[in-house]
């Protein structure tokens, strides 16, 4: 009974389309996992395990009739039992009875199943799907190709045919596992086209250990991890492989993957990139189309204008010889370099057919933005994956210059701080363009086209007032109108602001607006350079503002950070969010602040410096910018104060933090929580990080301890790190010991969580000092469990369990139940390094119980006490129990967003295989706690993940690889001069050599 269609899957009934109006649920069948029929949601009734298989051998013929002897052949065999011929009419007539009728049908003397509706066998479904990919793979459209074999993929529901007796079934679960697996190394092949080869690595080790003998996954795995920058690991596959053919079959590699070897020893540079890179769910190549709108009444600049335009369009053509060009405007705020850079770079658009990138580099404010996070925004617009973004900067320029070369694109740098700052972001091959704009001239930009921009000459400055103000109004009143421009400094910025003013007054005459312009008062002296001349452009529209609108205007620009949330605005403001949001929102009306996402606000850098600038001067109450900022911080302290319960409720440390008078926001669940913490980060951080004065650093301390899982994610440590230095330099300015000490002991805390174990230990031991001193509770108590773990992860294991024995007490002083329990699973883990197993499994049964006990439910102390005893059950052999702690660890990780543990766990599961004798599920564990840690942790957390990585690869027979990944893990072991090194030097001794 070969039942195999042209395309590798096995051949399956004809199916119709049912599913009209008013017809009863269709019927649906599985052979993918179990042998199931279904009828709409219910599921049916098959019988016993023989007459699931005749079930099965109907299904898988195509609607063809299969006879009563075929039948007894694909049930039993070649030892049919004496009533064979009954059973079959028997389970025949029990299958027609629980299906529809006309289902299945008698037919000369032999049986068929007919007139399934459509996509009523999942290996039909499958067919269709493989069918589909393959056009797609073959018209190019990679991306469509992939998650279509995914949905192929996924209809397998383990074994195919499982429980199903009798040779066919045999033989057709043989079939269908080599086609899925003919599947699953098509996808993972078309994975390594489009340049996912970092996400591939994990799948591809836990298969070859699977099918150590499938050549072709440990050529894919060979590829995968020589994209990934591990080309020893690469070939230490090959041994591997080389190796296990020879003792198991007697053969060589096949000729590819002996070809593969070679070119990863040559380092082939066509092996280096793939061949089709793209992003999920990329179906082509993305094409980027960042720019900005044009202004529809851009005025004047012809000459600059065709100067552009005949630079571009060289640089952009298909000619040989043609260079990679940049072009850097340089002029005073508000002369309109991005208004010209816009129009110039919608012009040439045509020569650049693969896209314009842009971006506003904020070099005029007091933090412009990072190259390297440029540089990540514009991999993400050109389609790469997240996972496969570098973390250097020398490494994202580099990948950012590959995916431009052979490409045609257009890169637009507005507002750049200097040259410095540029040249990361600049092409580096010919086709693509530069256009730069800046307040500075780039002379030190080697190989730039410069142009100076200057103000507008008179009759342009008029077209442009001309063209907003309309031809009717400004016609009779030439001369005013001339007043008008030239009281704007003939700058384009304050001309268009003048220019809407009036436009948006229909009472108003162009005499009254000169008029007003006219008032030296309402206006900064004009003859000054430089950004005065600037000013002197926003102060048309401040000048215009109402009280409360100028109130607003000026108390906002105090908060840093790229932009505020209207909650936050309102506390600024001391206003209901009403009423905040109607002058914001007036605000945007006037051009003076910008709506960045419904309910979000920013200024534009000038207009924030602007806004400060007024502030300073304009001010009556005394303090109130001081009041404003504070007012700002409360509510930052008391909405971050909510999320720290809801993560860790019944912590006393809560009742330790300062109290401000604005009150914060509250959340109906955990996910809106956190949504809120990790939205905020930028400004939450940035008004820590800009708090100085004496009345406000306690509170910014306090706020730094109630958002910590903003620096133990690893997704803002870096900012965190910042915030946390600088009230600690605020704090000795003060000689305020408490808010010294806190900010120290957090700053602690984060340096752990990167692996600067030595600084962690410094600022730990610093933190306590002051906290002493202060006699604070919270940094008495939580300095020593810090000290401790750093004394833990360096191998100094008396002075761990003495530091975390005093921070037991201390907690149990402070009647900190939950900071006793942490203290207590710290202390697990200490008795455990130390041989101490039953009584490591008691302290952290201790500290589970305490969590539990105080209603902590899945919080996130509840996970940290879960993985404790994850380790100490692991380690007493308590493998079942152990697998459910760290598996409960890891769900509750996730939902809090906590990605380095989350992957350390993923780390311990692996260990917890390895005890479990299950080296292959231990290598995959591995593998994707390297990829979630990518980044973040230290070097000294992936050591540790790569020794049980080369563990599980040993067990599995991947002898070289994991020689490789112990290599790499005791390189980093001696330099660390960690205690590990010694370990891994014995699996190095110890461990054959493939």
């Amino acid at each position: 009974m070969d039942d195999r269609a042209e395309h590798g899957g096995p051949r399956v009934p004809q199916q119709r389309r049912s599913g009209a109006a008013g017809e009863p649920a269709a019927l649906r069948f599985d052979v993918l996992g179990p042998v199931r029929a279904r009828r709409g949601e219910q599921q049916l009734t098959t019988g016993s395990p023989q007459q699931r298989a005749l079930l099965a051998a109907l299904l898988l013929r195509e609607g063809r009739t299969a006879t009563a002897g075929e039948l007894i052949d694909a049930l039993w065999g070649e030892d049919p039992p004496s009533q064979a011929l009954a059973a079959v009419r028997t389970y025949a007539s029990r299958l027609r009875k629980a299906l529809d009728p006309g289902v299945l049908v008698t037919e000369s003397g032999g049986y068929a199943v007919r007139g399934l509706g459509e996509g009523a066998l999942d290996l039909a479904v499958a067919q269709e799907f493989a069918a589909e990919a393959d056009k797609a793979r073959a018209a190019g459209d990679l991306g469509r190709a992939r998650q279509t074999l995914n949905r192929a993929l996924g209809l397998w529901d383990g074994e195919a045919l499982a429980g199903v007796p009798g040779p066919y079934a045999e033989a057709q679960r043989v079939r269908l596992e080599e086609w899925r697996l003919g599947l699953l190394e098509s996808r993972l092949d078309m994975d390594l086209e489009q340049g996912c080869h970092a996400d591939a690595v994990s799948e591809l080790t836990a298969l070859t250990a699977a099918y150590p003998l499938r050549e072709r996954l440990r050529e894919l795995l060979m590829l995968a991890l020589y994209r990934s920058g591990r080309q020893a690991e690469a070939l230490a596959v090959y041994a591997d492989t080389r190796r296990l053919l020879a003792e198991e079959l007697g053969v060589d590699p096949r000729a590819g993957l002996r070809e593969l070897q070679r070119r990863i020893l040559q380092a082939d540079p066509e092996l280096a990139e793939p061949s089709a890179p793209a992003a999920e769910p990329a179906v082509v190549r993305v094409r980027p189309a960042q720019l900005p709108a044009t202004v529809p009444d851009f005025t004047g600049r012809a000459a600059f204008v065709a100067e552009l335009s005949e630079v571009l369009a060289a640089a952009g053509g298909d000619g040989a010889g043609g260079v990679m060009a940049v072009s850097a405007l340089a002029g005073i705020g508000g002369v309109g370099k991005t208004t010209l850079a816009v129009h110039v770079a919608h012009r040439a658009r045509p020569v650049f057919p693969d896209g314009q990138l842009y971006v506003d580099l904020q070099g005029a404010g007091a933090r412009a933005a990072e190259p390297e996070t440029v540089l990540g925004a514009f991999l993400r617009a050109l389609g790469t994956a997240e996972s496969a973004i570098p973390d250097s900067l020398e490494e994202r320029a580099a990948l950012y210059r590959s995916l431009l070369d052979g490409r045609r694109i257009l890169v637009l740098l507005d507002n750049a701080r200097d040259a410095a700052q540029v040249r990361p972001l600049l092409p580096g091959t010919e086709g693509c363009a530069a256009l730069v704009t800046s307040r500075v001239r780039m002379v030190d930009l080697a190989g730039a086209h410069l142009v100076d921009l200057d103000v507008m000459s008179p009759d342009e400055a008029l077209s442009l007032f001309t063209r907003i103000v309309g031809e009717e109004r400004v016609a009779s009143e030439r001369e005013a109108a001339l007043d008008v421009v030239a009281a704007c400094g003939f700058l384009p910025l304050a001309i268009r602001i003048a220019a809407s003013r009036l436009a948006s007054r229909r009472t108003w005459t162009v005499s009254v607006l000169a008029a007003k312009l006219a008032d030296e008062r309402r206006r900064l002296d004009e003859l000054q350079a430089g950004d005065l001349a600037v000013k002197a452009t926003f102060e048309l529209g401040y000048g215009a503002l109402e009280p409360a609108q100028a109130r607003a205007f000026r108390l906002l620009g105090l908060a840093d950070g790229p932009d505020i949330s209207l909650r936050a605005a309102a506390a600024v403001l001391d206003l209901p969010p009403e009423e905040a949001e109607d002058l914001l929102e007036s605000l945007v009306d006037t051009s003076l602040l910008e709506s960045a996402a419904p309910g979000r606000y920013r200024y534009h850098d000038l207009v924030r410096l602007y806004a400060r600038a007024c502030a300073e001067r304009d001010e009556q109450a005394a303090g109130e910018r001081e009041v404003a900022m504070s007012r700002l911080l409360d509510f930052y302290l008391a909405t971050a104060t909510g999320v720290y319960a809801i993560e860790r409720p019944g912590e006393r440390v809560l009742d330790h933090l300062s109290r401000g008078d604005y009150p914060g926001l509250t959340f109906r669940d955990r996910g809106q929580a956190l949504d809120w913490l990790f939205t905020e980060a930028s400004g939450l951080l940035a008004a820590v990080q800009q708090t100085g004065t004496a009345g406000m650093l306690r509170r910014a301390a306090d706020l730094l301890l109630a958002a910590v899982d903003l620096g133990e994610s690893g997704i803002s440590s870096r900012q965190y790190v910042l915030a946390a230095t600088a009230v600690v330099a605020a704090a000795q300015r003060t000689r305020d010991p408490y808010a010294e000490g806190r900010a120290r002991l957090m700053h602690s805390h984060i340096l752990g969580v990167s692996g600067q174990f030595a600084e962690s230990d410094r600022e730990a031991g610093a933190a306590l000092t002051l906290g002493l001193a202060a006699q604070d509770p919270v940094v008495c108590a939580q300095a020593p469990n810090q000290q401790g773990i750093i004394a833990l992860y360096t191998g100094r294991h008396d002075e761990a369990e003495q530091h975390l024995t005093k921070a037991l007490a201390a907690f149990r002083a402070d009647r900190n139940t939950p900071g006793e329990a942490s203290a207590l699973c710290n202390l697990s883990r200490v008795h455990l390094a130390t041989g101490r197993t039953e009584s490591a499994v008691s302290l952290a049964r201790q500290g589970v119980t305490i969590y539990e006990r105080d209603d902590t439910g899945m919080a996130l102390r509840l996970a940290n006490g879960k993985y404790a005893l994850g380790l100490a059950l692991t380690s007493a052999g308590e493998i079942t129990p152990a697998l459910r702690a760290l598996t409960d660890a890891l769900g509750m990780f996730q939902d809090a967003r906590q990605q380095l543990w989350h992957g350390m766990t993923l780390f311990r599961l692996a260990e917890l295989h390895l005890a479990d004798h299950g080296p292959a599920r231990a290598a995959a564990c591995a593998e994707q706690a390297l990829a979630v840690l990518h980044g973040i942790g230290g070097d000294w957390r992936r050591a540790n993940v790569l020794t049980a990585l080369g563990r599980g690869l040993h067990g599995v027979g991947q002898l070289d690889r994991a020689r490789v990944c112990w290599q790499e893990a005791l390189s980093v072991f001696e330099t660390l001069r960690s205690p590990e090194a010694a370990d891994v030097r014995a699996l190095l001794a110890t461990a054959p050599v493939g």
